[in-house]
């Protein structure tokens, strides 16, 4: 027989009911207070989404919530102000923005020009043409030397307020905008004017040992030009001929920026020597003089193209290179580079400049009623110089070439006296005035003291040289 029986319940009802009411509570407790992990999702979550502002003032709600929910202070990041590494990725500071400066200095390079060096600085053509169009003076802006510095400044918009160019160690230029335009300023700075002296003997050059002697280009062209009329330094120099002088040093803050006047000098050729004062008599007129008062100056120079090699001499019997013949070589021949300048031998008046025959372009001087010079086989004249004018001695008056009978480029020159052609290089040239007597004692006031300088350098040069 089968008797069907029912289970007592595992739990009773009331351990139920009360276990149903305490997973209600603990429930309830999870939503009011969040773990600490739940807490840290949270916050990572509004990282995300939020804008670093937002976030600043939650961070700040969140961490007291959590204080006061876990009886805890804030952790020593927060207490310190520092930030983990996750949000110092988050909060980041806004990029400073770059100004454009206002100055710009520029140096000349190979191929610049003014377009290319306003084009470097961030200014355009119309920037340009509106600047160098000022004035007349303002193109001199375009004198550009490789090396040269340009200053730029520039206005907050980008527009040219100035620029300054540096033209010389002596000389800057600027073009500074005003409310009517750019105006020019030109500033000159005063050197101060010291004296020097420099020796050199002459071995294969007189360029070369000037330059070793520390003398620059033009000082010894000066120099040249002083005793040009006693000595032809293109036939006349040789080994063991020297030089001495004393001249104007030019010196700005401590460094020299040039040379001026040559004061006094000597030159011994062929072992005589020959001594030059520069003076400035009572009318302000300026020339040189020898240690007794008399003009170093000439009626006319020896040669009238410095340094060029005599390639053919007056002669009465030559034979024509061209013409194949012998013919009467009435002058003499200077070869020289096309384009070496050509000096007028004196003061006098152009009687011809143009084509002559043979001689191809040529220039014909008067000098008073006796002389008469021709310069010929010229490749072109001098500016201003044209039938009628008048010429000073050692003025440019043309260049070498080879034009009209003429196998390579030289200068032809003749000498006339009295209609007769003569040797130049033969000619015993006429002295110009000397210093007035009544200027003597002036003269020997001023020349003396240079004179007895020269001496006393030049012994104490050579005792130093005796030394080593």
């Amino acid at each position: 027989m089968t008797s069907s029986t029912k289970a007592p319940p595992l739990y009773p009802k009331s351990h139920i009911l009360a276990a149903s009411g305490v997973a209600a509570l603990l429930s309830l407790a999870l939503l009011v207070f969040p773990s600490r992990e739940v807490e840290a999702k949270r916050t990572h979550l509004n990282l995300e989404l939020d804008s670093s502002a937002e976030y600043s003032q939650a961070e700040n709600e969140t961490e007291s919530a959590t204080a006061l929910s876990l009886n805890k202070a804030p952790s020593p990041l927060a207490q310190t102000g520092e930030t983990p590494d996750t949000e110092q990725a988050s909060v980041e500071a806004p990029a400073p923005v770059e100004s454009k400066p206002l100055q710009h200095i520029v140096r000349v390079e190979n191929g610049d020009t003014l377009s290319t060096l306003f084009a470097k600085v961030g200014l355009n053509a119309n920037d340009l043409h509106e600047a160098i169009n000022s004035s007349k003076e303002a193109k001199q802006l375009s004198r550009l030397k490789v090396g040269q510095p340009l200053e730029f400044n520039l206005t907050t918009d980008g527009k040219l307020d100035s620029v300054h160019s540096k033209l010389s160690d002596l000389e800057s230029i600027a073009l500074v905008r005003t409310d009517k335009g750019f105006s020019f300023k030109r500033e000159l700075v005063k050197p101060e004017v010291t004296t020097s002296y420099s020796r050199a003997v002459i071995n294969n050059s007189l360029f070369l040992s000037a330059k070793r002697a520390g003398l620059s280009h033009n000082l010894t062209m000066d120099l040249a030009n002083i005793f040009g009329y006693d000595i032809d330094f293109a036939l006349d120099i040789r080994d063991g001929d020297e030089f001495e002088l004393i001249y104007e040093k030019k010196v700005v803050n401590g460094k020299q920026v040039g040379t001026g006047n040559i004061l006094s000098a000597r030159f011994t050729n062929r072992g005589k020597t020959y001594t030059a004062v520069r003076y400035t008599n009572k009318h302000g007129t300026t020339s040189y003089y020898n240690g007794k008062g008399e003009s170093m100056r000439k009626a006319f120079i020896r040669t009238p193209v410095d340094f060029a090699r005599i390639s053919s001499r007056f002669s009465n019997g030559r034979r024509h290179p061209i013409l194949n013949k012998i013919r009467a070589h009435k002058g003499v021949d200077y070869a020289a580079p096309r384009g070496t300048p050509i000096k007028a031998a004196g003061d006098g008046r152009v009687m011809l400049a143009g084509r002559h025959g043979g001689y191809g372009n040529a220039v014909i001087i008067q000098h008073g009623q006796r002389y008469r010079t021709l310069y010929a086989h010229m490749n072109g004249f001098a500016k201003g110089i044209r039938n009628g004018v008048n010429v000073r001695q050692g003025q440019i008056i043309g260049y070498i070439g080879t034009t009209g009978l003429s196998t390579g480029p030289h200068l032809h020159y003749e000498f006339q006296v009295n209609g007769v052609h003569v040797d130049p290089l033969s000619q015993k040239m006429t002295m110009a005035d000397p210093i007035p007597a009544s200027e003597k004692a002036r003269f020997n006031q001023l020349s003396k003291p240079l004179l007895a300088q020269m001496d006393k350098e030049k012994s104490t040069m050579l005792a130093l040289n005796n030394q080593r």
